[in-house]
């Protein structure tokens, strides 16, 4: 609905999708009907557009005219405005035929010298080809490039191990067709028809388990998509590339899996298979079977090991101190009047409610997505400073509420006209101050009319996630930017503070939407690819000892039928049970200790360059590595400990009656 070449001229306007618009007013007509956004800009709707798709990663479902915003707050988004940035306003330019991304940057080089004659920052610009934002996590991207390379390594581990496994099963199982491929080959069968034959049937299984596989995750992929807050589908029909390598995928499969056992079976020799001498010697050297035992204990320590990294650096941000409090603080958007004197009254009412300990004023928590960074002055010096600095809007409440430390000098006074200000430690060492004491008294100027005199230093506290370092901040009381309360409470009696909250907010703004949400909560947020990682991590992890366990299990299982009559003379000769144990124990203690060899190396490497996405971060101590290490060791022994110890307490009489 609406024209588009005059829906969005004109101030206090929007735009809104359909979904948006079907939930505020029904099926009633909603051009020209009003909404407020943020509970700070009421706008006329104007235009109703078509659901975006949910696979978009434009998740906005309303669009507000730029003359609006351009009203609302000059300082940021008139046309000659330099001082800052804001996340919500981005610029998207369509490049004319034949032009490329480089010769735009390139022509960027002079922008700044040119409407920014008289600053002394560096600037270099740079265009973000919309078609690499949905892998760049800093432009609200699914999910980083890296993190979907990792993903599909572990798949492909996933496959090689499932191979081995047939491999290896299917070598051990091998001498019970010795007959079978003794009268093949004697009634005229060649080797190489003996192997087609082979790889047919590898191939019919593959087809069966891929077949299996698609129904499997057709009828998963809801709750995965619940539990990893996705939308993926599986439409064979439509997706083409899908078509495409599932069939390829089962080929590959089958020949991974399938030419080395073709090959041992094919190549038996016809009158040693009929006579039935064929041992475990037969089929292939030894040495490749351990290979492939090393391989999937190889696999099974690199998984384990990222999951017990991801775990303990998840666990880090959690429990690390950030400098500030988190807990029991819940964040309400304010009304649209934030600078006037009702929401000075409100503050008061919340902090009045029994269980409440503290309210502040606030543009954000100390820890936020929603930044406000800007260049500084600092007290005489004639040029800015070369460094952006994050600017806090908060009232005389905001460092209490929050627990902030001061090291130096007060927090400043209340009062809403009151030019004062608190910066943290980080900006004291970027002005190369000696001491936090010296600050004290300087003015700070930002936005190139307010003048704030420095009155405390405060102990430096994490502001955004553990992924960046601490910024330069600067704590003022700038009322116009009040945009949250921030309520400190006392847990205990969160179940009569939270309904007190909505009663009071909707008394005092009756026509605002009530919206809360808890501090943690919000920086939890920070680390969300982190936590879908994990979640992946261990699902991966778990199939993989899972499928790890099953081939161990058989290949121990035809070890024991093999050396059965050879356990039953050790028994008699006097061995004891710890000794035959020790037979199957050294000989994967021996490949446990080679894939721990082979695969710590390589752990250390991958863990190491994924920590660097962090700047604060846990160090890869050798525990880590000791305790992947008893982790598989504990598998292997609980794999192979039954069919060990059943063939150790075995009654040898038994297996030595055929003798």
């Amino acid at each position: 609905h609406g024209d588009k070449n005059t829906m969005l001229t004109e101030p206090n306007t929007a735009i809104v999708t359909e979904r948006i618009a079907h939930k505020y007013f029904g099926n009633e007509e909603p051009i020209g009907k009003t909404i407020w956004f943020d509970n700070r800009l009421e706008c006329r709707i104007t235009g109703v557009l078509k659901d975006l798709p949910v696979n978009t990663d434009e998740k906005a479902n309303i669009f507000i005219s730029w003359p609006t915003i351009r009203g609302f707050n000059s300082w940021i988004a008139s046309d000659g405005a330099w001082n800052g940035m804001e996340s919500e306003l981005q610029c998207f330019t369509r490049l004319r035929p034949g032009v490329n991304q480089a010769t735009v940057e390139k022509a960027l080089v002079g922008f700044a010298a040119k409407y920014r004659p008289k600053n002394k920052n560096v600037h270099v610009y740079k265009l973000q080809p919309l078609s690499e934002v949905h892998f760049d996590a800093r432009y609200g991207g699914a999910m980083e490039k890296s993190n979907l390379w990792i993903i599909s390594i572990i798949g492909v581990f996933l496959i090689i191990t499932a191979c081995v496994n047939f491999i290896n099963l299917a070598t051990a199982q091998a001498l019970r067709r010795s007959k079978e491929v003794g009268i093949r080959r004697v009634l005229g069968s060649l080797k190489g028809q003996l192997f087609w034959q082979f790889i047919a049937e590898t191939g019919v299984i593959t087809l069966l388990a891929a077949s299996l596989a698609v129904v499997l995750a057709t009828l998963i992929l809801p709750t995965f998509n619940d539990w990893f807050h996705a939308s993926m589908s599986i439409e064979l029909t439509k997706d083409g590339l899908l078509l495409l390598f599932i069939p390829l995928l089962i080929v590959l499969v089958t020949f991974l899996a399938g030419a080395y056992p073709g090959l041992i079976l094919s190549g038996f020799r016809p009158a040693t298979a009929l006579k039935g001498r064929l041992s475990i010697q037969h089929l292939g050297s030894f040495n490749i079977r351990r290979a492939l035992i090393v391989t999937q204990f190889t696999i099974s320590f690199l998984l384990i090991m990222g999951m017990l990294v991801i775990t303990r650096q998840m666990q880090y941000t959690r429990q690390k101190d950030l400098g500030f409090d988190k807990d029991a603080i819940v964040m309400l958007p304010l009304g649209a009047d934030s600078a006037g004197l009702a929401t000075k009254t409100a503050a008061q009412r919340l902090a009045a409610i029994p269980g409440v300990e503290k309210v502040t004023r606030c543009y954000a928590a100390p820890s936020s997505d929603n930044t406000w960074g800007t260049i500084i002055k600092f007290d005489t010096r004639s040029e800015a400073e070369v460094f952006r600095t994050s600017i806090k809007a908060g009232d005389d409440q905001y460092i209490p509420t929050f627990g902030l430390h001061l090291v130096a000098g007060r927090n400043f006074f209340p009062g809403d006209s009151t030019r004062e200000c608190v910066v943290n430690e980080t900006l004291v060492k970027k002005l190369q101050l000696r001491s936090p004491e010296e600050a004290l008294g300087k003015n700070i100027n930002f936005n190139g009319e307010t003048n704030v005199m420095i009155v405390g230093v405060a102990k430096d506290f994490h502001d955004r996630s553990l992924h960046e370092d601490i910024t330069p901040i600067c704590i003022t009381n700038y009322t116009s930017q009040y945009m949250a309360y921030a309520v400190k409470m006392n847990m205990k009696n969160i179940r009569t503070v939270m309904p007190a909250l909505e009663k009071t907010w909707n008394s005092a703004f009756p026509s605002k939407l009530y919206e809360y949400q808890f501090l943690d909560d919000s920086i939890a947020g920070f680390y969300e690819q982190e936590s879908t990682m994990l979640k992946l991590v261990r699902v991966f992890s778990f199939l993989a000892i899972f499928i790890g366990c099953l081939g161990l299990y058989g290949l121990v299982a035809f070890m024991v039928a093999n050396k059965t009559k050879e356990i039953g003379i050790r028994k008699v000769l006097g061995s004891s049970v710890a000794e035959i144990l020790w037979i199957f124990g050294k000989e994967f203690s021996r490949l446990i200790v080679i894939a721990f060899l082979i695969a710590a190396p390589a752990t250390w490497f991958l863990m190491d360059r994924w920590l660097r996405n962090f700047k604060y971060h846990i160090s890869l101590g050798p525990w880590l590595f000791v305790l992947g290490l008893l982790i598989i060791a504990g598998i292997a022994a609980c794999t192979i400990g039954y069919q060990s110890i059943r063939a150790a307490l075995a009654n040898p009489v038994k297996s030595l009656r055929t003798e």
